[in-house]
C-alpha cells in the first residue's frame, strides 16, 4: 500500500486529498503546567477555574463555561483560549489520556493538568480531539505511570506522535464534532431534566413519613394509605434449580434487571444448581447493601434465574409497576436500611429480613395502585427512549472519530 494512501482518515470532506503529517508533539506545541488550587479551595463566587477532576466528572472536547470559582492567588496561570488541558493524574492508564480545548480567556487552570499550547499549524479542538482518541490515546496510555494513581507528563505528551491534515481540514472537523458534543448535551440536560422530573413525582405521589395521604393524587382516588407490613404484600419465592443452565442468567443491579452476559463477561461461578428461579413481576432484594437501591421488580424477562445472594418474592395483591416504583423512591432506601446491620465493614450492611418482614408500608387500594403504577412506566419507557438516543449519538460520535482521525 502507498504511504500516503495510509497517512489518510477514511472519511474526508471534499476537496481535501493531501496526506496527513505526522510530527512529534513537541515539534507542534510548547508545554507549562497548571498551578495550585484543590477541591478545598472552591467558593461560591469568584474566579472561574478547571481542576484536572472536571476531565473525569463532567468531560468536554471544548470548554467554554465553567462553574467552579477560587478566590485568585499569587502566580495563578490563566487561560489564553488557545491551549488543550490533559490530566496529570487519574486512577486507571485509559482514563487519563483526555483532553480538553479551552475557548475562553481568564480561566484558573489548576494543579495536575499539563498545558499544551499548540502552534498556528494545530487546532486546539483538533488537537484535544486527537489526544483523547484512536492511536494517540493508546500511545499515552502505554505511557501513564503508577498502580493505585496513574500520572502523565509533560514530557510523555511531548514524544506522542500526531497525525494532521492543513489547519482549514483540521477546523472542518473540529466544527463537526462541536455540532455532536452540543447534540448530545442537549439530549442529556433533556434526559437529566425527565430524572428530575420524575423523582419530584415519587415525592408528591406517595405519601411522606407520618402521613396518610400524598400531596398529588389521580382525580376519584381520596382514601387514605393503609399500613401493611412487608410480609402481607409479598410472599418469598424458594424455587430453586436442580440442573445446571435450567434458565437463563439474571443479574439484579441498582439501574434495572439485566442478563447476567449484559453486565459481566462470563458466568463467575462454578455452578447454577441451587439458584433461585424467577418469575416476570417478581420482586428481586439484595441481601447485601439493598439499603442503596438494589432492588427491582422484575419487568423485563418472563423467566430466569439468579444468585442465591439475592431473596426472590412474588406479589401476593399489589401492583408490580406500581411496586417498581416504590423501591426506586428516595425514602424506600431509608425503609431498607432500617432492617440492616453493619456487615464486615462499616460500608457492607447486611439485611435482617424478619425485621424487614415486620417492617410496615403504605399503599392505596388497587385500583389507584395501577393508575400509580401505569403513570410510572410510562415516564419509564419515556426515559429509555431518551436513553437510547442518548447512546446512539455516543456510539455515532465514536464511528466518526475512528473514521476521520488516523
Amino acid at each position: 500500500m502507498d504511504k500516503n494512501e495510509v497517512n489518510v482518515p477514511k472519511i474526508r470532506f471534499p476537496g481535501f486529498t493531501d496526506p496527513w503529517e505526522q510530527r512529534k508533539l513537541k515539534q507542534l506545541a510548547s508545554f507549562a503546567k497548571g498551578q495550585g488550587y484543590s477541591k478545598n479551595d472552591l467558593t461560591d463566587a469568584g474566579t472561574p477555574i478547571i481542576l484536572y477532576g472536571r476531565l473525569y466528572t463532567k468531560y468536554q472536547s471544548v470548554i467554554s463555561e465553567v462553574d467552579t470559582f477560587v478566590i485568585p492567588k499569587n502566580g495563578s496561570v490563566y487561560s489564553t483560549g488557545k491551549e488543550v488541558i490533559v490530566p496529570a493524574s487519574g486512577e486507571t492508564a485509559e482514563d487519563i489520556a483526555r483532553a480538553s480545548a479551552i475557548a475562553i480567556s481568564g480561566f484558573l487552570l489548576g494543579g495536575d493538568l499539563n498545558i499544551i499550547y499548540p502552534n498556528k499549524d494545530i487546532s486546539t479542538v483538533f488537537l484535544a480531539l486527537s489526544i483523547s482518541n484512536g492511536k494517540q490515546q493508546k500511545e499515552l496510555s502505554k505511557k501513564a505511570q503508577g498502580k493505585s494513581v496513574v500520572h502523565l507528563h509533560n514530557s510523555d505528551l511531548e514524544n506522542v506522535t500526531i497525525s494532521y491534515p492543513c489547519i482549514e481540514e483540521q477546523e472542518r472537523i473540529g466544527s463537526v464534532f462541536a455540532n455532536v458534543d452540543n447534540l448530545i448535551t442537549l439530549h442529556q440536560r433533556k434526559l437529566n431534566h425527565l430524572q428530575d422530573k420524575k423523582k419530584g413525582l415519587l415525592q408528591k405521589m406517595f405519601p411522606q413519613n407520618g402521613e396518610s395521604f400524598p400531596e398529588l393524587r389521580f382525580p376519584g382516588f381520596t382514601d387514605p394509605w393503609e399500613q401493611r407490613k412487608f410480609m402481607e404484600v409479598f410472599a418469598e419465592r424458594r424455587d430453586k434449580t436442580v440442573v445446571e443452565n435450567e434458565d437463563i442468567l439474571l443479574s439484579c443491579a441498582i439501574n434495572g434487571m439485566f442478563l447476567n452476559s449484559e453486565l459481566f463477561g462470563h458466568f463467575r461461578g462454578s455452578s447454577t444448581i441451587g439458584y433461585l428461579k424467577v418469575k416476570k413481576n417478581d420482586l428481586i432484594l439484595s441481601a447485601q447493601n439493598l439499603h442503596l437501591g438494589n432492588a427491582n421488580v422484575n419487568l423485563r424477562f418472563e423467566h430466569g434465574i439468579i444468585s442465591p445472594a439475592y431473596k426472590v418474592f412474588e406479589f401476593i395483591d399489589s401492583d408490580p409497576n406500581f411496586i417498581q416504583s416504590w423501591v426506586k423512591k428516595d425514602a424506600t432506601k431509608n425503609f431498607f436500611l432500617a432492617a440492616t446491620t453493619e456487615g464486615a465493614s462499616q460500608c457492607r450492611k447486611n439485611i435482617e429480613w424478619k425485621t424487614l418482614y415486620n417492617q410496615k408500608m403504605l399503599l392505596p387500594s388497587r385500583k389507584e395502585q395501577e393508575v400509580i403504577g401505569a403513570f410510572f412506566n410510562n415516564i419509564d419507557n419515556f426515559i429509555t427512549l431518551h436513553q437510547r438516543k442518548l447512546e446512539h449519538l455516543q456510539q455515532q460520535k465514536k464511528g466518526l472519530l475512528q473514521q476521520m482521525f488516523i
